[in-house]
C-alpha cells in the first residue's frame, strides 16, 4: 500500500465549514436505536482537538495552516452530531450521568503528547509518534462511523456522517503521511513508535471517557463479524507503516474491552 503526499494547497484554501442544510428534525419522527444512539453520543464527545491542542508547534507554516483548520474542522464535527443528539433531547458536553468513572491504570491515560513528554522523547522522534498515534486514531473513529451507519440505516444519519467522514479522511492522509516518512528514515522512531503504540494505545480516546462506554461503544459496533472484518482491515493498514508489522494493535485493545474475535469463539 502506497501513502500517497498529501495535497497541502486546495486543502488549505478550501472552506473548512459548509453549509448544513439537514433536517434534523427527521430524527425526532425517526429516531435511532437507544444503542447507537450512545455510540453516537461517545463519538460527538471525541469530537475535540485535544492532541492537536497540546501538540508542540511546527516550524513548517504548511503544518501550522492545516493543524489550525481542524480544530475548526472538529468543531463542525461537533455540532453536527451535537445537533443529532439534541433532537433525541441527549444533552451534550459532559460525560453520560449513568457511566461509571474511568478506570483505565497507565494504559491511555495520555495522549502521545503527554506520552513523549514523560518519557523524554522530543523533536522529530516526537513529532513521528504524534503523526503514527494521530493515523491510527482517524482510521478508528473512520472504522466507528462506517459501521454506525451500517447498524442504523438511518438515511439522514448516513448523509450527516458521510460528510464528517469525508473530512476525517483528509486528516488521516495527512497524517499517515507524515508517519510513513518519517517512520521510513529512523530505525530509533520505528523502536520508540512501536513501544509508544504497544503499551499506550487506548482506541475511542479511552482517557476521557468512562470505559463502561468505551466497552459499549466498541461492543455495539465491532463486536460481531463484520465488525472484525473491520478490525481486521484497520491492523492490516497500520502494519503496513514501516516498523508496525505484526503488531496487531486494535485486536489486541479490543480485547481488553472484552470484544473477542468470534471465529475464535467458535474455534
Amino acid at each position: 500500500m502506497q501513502f500517497m503526499a498529501f495535497d497541502y494547497g486546495p486543502y488549505t484554501r478550501g472552506t473548512a465549514r459548509r453549509g448544513d442544510g439537514v433536517d434534523y428534525d427527521v430524527f425526532r419522527r425517526q429516531p435511532l436505536s437507544p444503542g447507537g444512539l450512545r455510540c453516537l453520543r461517545h463519538l460527538c464527545d471525541l469530537c475535540h482537538p485535544h492532541d492537536l491542542l497540546v501538540a508542540p508547534a511546527h516550524t513548517e507554516p504548511t503544518d501550522t495552516a492545516i493543524l489550525t483548520r481542524w480544530i475548526y474542522e472538529k468543531d463542525w464535527h461537533r455540532e453536527a452530531l451535537a445537533k443529532v443528539l439534541t433532537a433525541h433531547n441527549v444533552p451534550t458536553g459532559t460525560p453520560p450521568a449513568t457511566a461509571a468513572p474511568c478506570r483505565i491504570g497507565r494504559r491511555g491515560r495520555r495522549g502521545p503528547a503527554r506520552w513523549a513528554l514523560r518519557h523524554g522523547v522530543s523533536g522529530d522522534d516526537a513529532t513521528a509518534i504524534r503523526m503514527t498515534w494521530g493515523a491510527i486514531n482517524e482510521w478508528m473513529t473512520h472504522s466507528c462511523y462506517h459501521r454506525l451507519v451500517l447498524r442504523e440505516e438511518h438515511p439522514v444519519l448516513t448523509h450527516v456522517l458521510h460528510r464528517v467522514t469525508s473530512l476525517e479522511m483528509r486528516h488521516a492522509a495527512y497524517y499517515a503521511g507524515q508517519a510513513h516518512d518519517r517512520l521510513a528514515h529512523s530505525a530509533r522512531v520505528r523502536r520508540l513508535t512501536r513501544f509508544a503504540l504497544r503499551h499506550f494505545w487506548a482506541p475511542a480516546d479511552a482517557a476521557r471517557m468512562p470505559r463502561v462506554e468505551t466497552s459499549h461503544l466498541m461492543r455495539y459496533l465491532l463486536a460481531d463479524e463484520a465488525g472484525w472484518q473491520e478490525i481486521r482491515q484497520l491492523d492490516d493498514r497500520i502494519e503496513r507503516l514501516p516498523g508496525l508489522a505484526g503488531l496487531g494493535l486494535v485486536r489486541r485493545a479490543l480485547r481488553r474491552y472484552g470484544v473477542v474475535d468470534p471465529s475464535t469463539r467458535r474455534a
